[in-house]
């Protein structure tokens, strides 16, 4: 009785976006405090063996189609991403007759498990206190976890400015972007996202095996990432204006400068935008010519080599991706306030 009491009053309070803002809101601190917690199953982690399973599946039984195939990728792994949790949910509103607090505490676990500002905050400090340490190997292996790259030729300050580049791009595909989606379109929307995203990541490369195959995965992140990608540049040149008050170490006006002038610098219309707001805060020259899978591609800078890069800018461009991610969480409490 007095649960479906409390159950009641709950439903009263809550309307769809402060139901959405408030469980995101969870999410996202829990997400700071626990990070990614070894041995619990995480979403993203099924996701790819799903795409890798799916992969291996399609090739077998349908060689040779490798366009049509890919395509055949994006819709399973869609379809199944999000099939099971709306099961799940579709189980707990039976049994609440609506929206409850048992559906709110699911949508604030899921969404702590689809942001990773922890996991990406922990994983390059690794590089970092690795670097500090002069441990230049152990640096250039756990760099090779965050990263797509080649990262067996690099040296010390290869392997800074790809965790720096890498903590910048993710700021956008694996904090702001799920941020917004699951803002907007319900924790159903973060799988969604992180379904693209992980297919992206896996299957989205242009190299022999996967140009034709990867194709539609690719393409459909662009699509699904242009809005929040533009989003975070402006939200990066923000924390840096922010952050500059309070150390010389960020600079806002240049952060915007080199936004506008080096935010198409990369074949990919997104991942630029918010690295040269990264480049631009801490005035350092990032991107350039890198290798991947034995290849070398001829990608142009983005930014001005104005200092030599070190191991603690790793840490200030987390501090830029933890100001952005709390930004677009406050811009998203604005609009639920205001719109109702």
């Amino acid at each position: 009785m007095g649960i479906d009491y409390i159950g009641r009053g709950f439903k009263g309070m809550m309307g769809m976006a402060m139901f959405r803002i408030s469980a995101l809101t969870l999410g996202l601190l829990l997400d700071w405090i626990l990070g990614e917690p070894e041995g619990l199953a995480h979403p993203v982690v099924l996701m790819g063996r799903l795409i890798s399973l799916t992969e291996k599946k399609l090739l077998q039984l349908r060689p040779g189609k490798e366009m049509s195939n890919g395509i055949l990728l994006v819709f399973i792994v869609i379809f199944l991403s999000m099939a099971v949790p709306a099961a799940i949910f579709a189980v707990v509103f039976r049994l609440e007759g609506g929206r409850g607090l048992v559906s709110w505490c699911l949508t604030a676990f899921w969404s702590f498990q689809l942001l990773a500002a922890r996991g990406l905050g922990q994983e390059s400090g690794k590089v970092r206190l690795a670097l500090e340490a002069g441990d230049v190997e152990e640096a250039r292996r756990q760099v090779s976890r965050i990263v797509g790259r080649d990262t067996e030729g690099l040296d010390s300050k290869g392997i800074t400015r790809a965790a720096v580049e890498t903590v910048a791009e993710n700021t956008s595909d694996g904090v702001i972007a799920p941020l917004l989606y699951m803002a907007v379109f319900g924790v159903l929307g973060g799988f969604f996202y992180k379904a693209v995203n992980t297919m992206d990541s896996m299957v989205g490369y242009k190299n022999e095996r996967y140009l034709l195959f990867g194709r539609a995965a690719a393409r459909l992140d662009d699509f699904c990432n242009y809005l929040p990608a533009r989003i975070t540049g402006y939200l990066m040149v923000a924390s840096a204006w922010i952050l500059g008050c309070f150390s010389r170490l960020y600079d806002g006006r240049n952060a915007w400068r080199i936004y506008r002038r080096d935010r198409r610098n990369h074949a990919s219309p997104n991942s630029a935008q918010s690295e040269a707001a990264c480049a631009g805060a801490l005035h350092l020259r990032l991107a350039g010519p890198a290798w991947y899978f034995g290849q070398r591609q001829e990608k142009p800078y983005i930014g001005d080599d104005d200092r030599e890069i070190e191991p603690a800018d790793i840490g200030r461009a987390g501090w830029l991706m933890v100001l952005s991610e709390l930004l677009a969480l406050l811009g998203c409490w604005m609009v639920c306030l205001l719109a109702r």
